[in-house]
């Protein structure tokens, strides 16, 4: 457990910041609060009384420095990461700490790989971003699925929500991406990120019972796209979103997350279904939780966890499958995830094809 370590916390009076607030100190680690507005740093201070309150700005070094001081890690929560993920990393590099961030921003990912993946490697240092839902989950996934096998021709992400009511930070992180690709789509085709202009298909894919045959928005890129072939040999990446969490997603009105426990969680329920496939053969990894934004706290934690305590297999900015033992990292979740692995070990000839042509899992073992 965190053994009383202190923990940076930036962006910690966020939506999901509070999440991994609550789940630090569940862990026993001792959450230092972060980010730049005062005043919601001490409310938030006032609901956990005793912990640290040390505000702090993006664009200012000097107060980063200050809040990171004396502190075993940081987990940055404080999107749009565009924005505060290069600065907080740079932080973290001089205070000699990990950097974990929850960012969803396909571009901002792609940038902390670029931007620092050389300087990293050399210092020793270890940064993961997008350890999250988005981003940080599925690659987990699709690194367990692959198991043994060094390549696979094509991966599927699947993601099955009963709704998606996002926080203000979902949307404006949402914002920042559309604008810095020009409004075209995103998808990983042929080795590489694409970028288009074509409408995004609609499709059915067969999830695991009792689910089972769902309509879904296709190519509905998320951060897995820059995850999961940073260290996976797949040439092809293909994602899903069913429709009606894609219909909550577009429209304006639809209000942010309501708490529906004791936890604060919403009552939003979800289903990630990982494929990939090579030749005939296919492998499957699929888990089941509640609440998107909470479920990201455990996520997030449980890699400081591992870093600090030596459980990792590589340094230098890398994605969560391949820093982590991917299949123990899920089944260590298991009060918060329900992990299925049993098709890890499948070989189904003939996978299955949607009426329009796209790939569709099919297996049932």
């Amino acid at each position: 457990m965190g053994s009383g370590q202190a923990v940076a916390v930036f962006g910690a009076y966020g939506h999901t910041g509070r999440f991994v607030v609550a789940e630090l100190r569940d862990r026993g680690f001792v959450p230092v609060l972060s980010g730049r507005d005062a005043g919601k740093l001490e409310a938030l201070a006032a609901s956990s009384p005793g912990l640290d309150v040390r505000p702090a700005a993006a664009d200012d070094p000097a107060s980063l420095d200050r809040a990171l001081a004396g502190t075993a890690a940081v987990i940055n929560c404080a999107g749009p990461f565009a924005s505060t993920a290069a600065p907080v990393i740079e932080a973290a590099l001089r205070a000699g700490i990990p950097y974990v961030d929850v960012a969803a921003e396909i571009e901002a990912n792609a940038d902390t790989f670029a931007h620092f993946g050389d300087r990293a490697r050399a210092a020793g240092a270890v940064i993961v971003p997008a350890m999250a839902f988005f981003g940080g989950l599925g690659d987990l996934l699709a690194t367990a699925a692959m198991g043994d096998w060094a390549a696979a021709d094509e991966a599927h992400v699947a993601y099955a929500l009963s709704s998606w009511h996002p926080t203000a930070g979902t949307r404006a992180a949402g914002t920042v991406s559309r604008e810095r690709r020009d409004g075209r789509r995103v998808r990983f085709a042929n080795g590489q990120l694409e970028y288009h202009d074509d409408a995004l298909p609609s499709l059915k894919w067969t999830f695991p019972e009792p689910m089972g045959v769902r309509p879904v928005i296709g190519e509905f890129s998320m951060a897995d796209v820059v995850t999961i072939p940073s260290h996976l040999a797949v040439p092809e990446l293909h994602s899903y979103m069913t429709v009606e969490a894609v219909g909550d997603l577009s429209a304006p009105d639809t209000p942010a997350p309501a708490p529906a426990d004791e936890r604060g969680r919403s009552d939003q329920t979800f289903l990630v279904d990982v494929v990939v496939r090579s030749g005939g053969a296919e492998r499957r990894a699929t888990v089941s939780g509640r609440d998107i934004y909470a479920v990201t706290a455990p996520l997030a934690v449980e890699a400081v966890d591992r870093i600090l305590t030596g459980r990792i297999r590589t340094t230098g900015v890398a994605s969560a499958g391949e820093i982590f033992d991917a299949a123990d990292f899920l089944r260590a979740l298991s009060a918060h995830l329900s992990f299925d692995g049993t098709g890890l070990d499948a070989a189904v000839p003939g996978a299955g094809r949607s009426s329009s042509g796209a790939a569709c899992s099919c297996y049932t073992g």
